[in-house]
């Protein structure tokens, strides 16, 4: 994706095709290191080459990366390390309560109001935090021939104001397929609101065609979409471009962010985080305490040192540029706020 500006100093973007850039994306990790000019050898012996949940992120975002930093806070969100593989007391494989919380096939009804569906395991990128590592995607997916199913249980209950689609990254389904569960789902009188929770935005901003913007912004429902940023490193001029076309389609712009150990704990990067998402036209939502998700423990914040960041950061930023720290407990029926 190239963004470049012309006479009228206004933003020109040429996106190349989404799926090609996908099929370029790179799923080596020592063939990353080697982009990135890292030749360590004692720090690539920690390398993992997962069998499952395999290395994959897209070259567009690797060019983000600062080159031989080994600290770089993207490189640390996408690489597969040895600590993948260590098991830690309470890091379990469904932290969230997904599976038990599903009352049919890729549709969760946690919370009063909404459902949320499943609608794909296919990702731009594998964050190696990634809650729904485990997910067993081949059982659970929400639309295909589970189909008609989803529906009924939509249609039924007029308690369901708004629908989720998350996954996997419902924007990594191709347009006809994710068009037509949108415009049949908006077409349900009880439901006002369709929530997009992704990452794409970040990591494939060339997903986000004219093709999709056009039946994206006649869909008759409320839309908001739930970006994914968690480190202001992630937010340069071709997202903006994307969320700014995103806005004026008529979608409400949230982002979400997961506290994770030296990529984002310190005041400086949330604080950072925080402004450069309102320049964007983004409001910081939620910031979660890591999911305890087996093979992550590595990311995990301490809650103190985190409920002390968070007095720091109301010391530097206005109100409605905090987010909420909160978690997210398995049984419960909404979002646990913890200060």
């Amino acid at each position: 994706m190239i963004v470049k500006s012309n006479v009228n100093q206004e933003m020109v973007v040429e996106k190349e095709n989404w799926q090609k850039v996908m099929a370029s994306a790179i799923k080596d990790p020592l063939e990353l290191l080697d982009l990135l000019e890292l030749s360590d050898d004692v720090n690539r012996d920690k390398l993992y080459f997962p069998k499952k949940f395999k290395m994959l992120v897209p070259l567009s975002y690797v060019k983000k990366m600062r080159k031989r930093d080994w600290n770089d806070p993207l490189l640390k969100q996408v690489l597969p390390t040895s600590s993948e593989t260590e098991a830690v007391f309470g890091f379990v494989s469904d932290p969230v309560g997904d599976l038990n919380s599903e009352v049919s096939s890729g549709v969760l009804h946690k919370y009063q109001g909404r459902v949320l569906l499943v609608t794909t395991g296919v990702c731009a990128v594998h964050c190696r935090y990634c809650f729904r590592q485990h997910f067993p995607y081949g059982d659970s997916l929400a639309d295909k021939k589970h189909w008609q199913t989803t529906l009924e249980k939509l249609k039924e209950d007029n308690t369901i104001k708004e629908v989720i689609l998350s996954g996997g990254d419902p924007l990594m389904l191709i347009d006809s397929r994710l068009q037509s569960m949108c415009e049949v789902i908006a077409s349900i009188p009880h439901i006002k609101t369709i929530r997009f929770h992704t990452r794409v935005p970040l990591f494939l901003p060339e997903r986000i065609t004219q093709e999709f913007l056009t039946w994206f912004k006649a869909l008759k429902v409320q839309k908001v979409i739930v970006i994914h940023a968690n480190h202001v490193n992630e937010l340069d001029d071709a997202v903006g471009v994307v969320l700014s076309e995103l806005k004026n389609s008529g979608a409400t712009l949230l982002n979400q962010s997961v506290l994770l150990k030296d990529v984002n704990d310190n005041v400086e990067s949330l604080r950072k985080l925080s402004e450069k998402l309102f320049e964007f036209e983004v409001l910081p939502y939620y910031l979660h305490q890591l999911d305890k998700v087996k093979g992550a423990a590595h990311f995990e914040v301490d809650r103190l040192e985190a409920i002390a960041l968070m007095n720091q950061l109301k010391e530097v930023l206005p109100g409605y540029l905090i987010p909420k720290y909160v978690e997210e407990v398995s049984g419960e029926r909404s979002k646990q706020s913890i200060v």
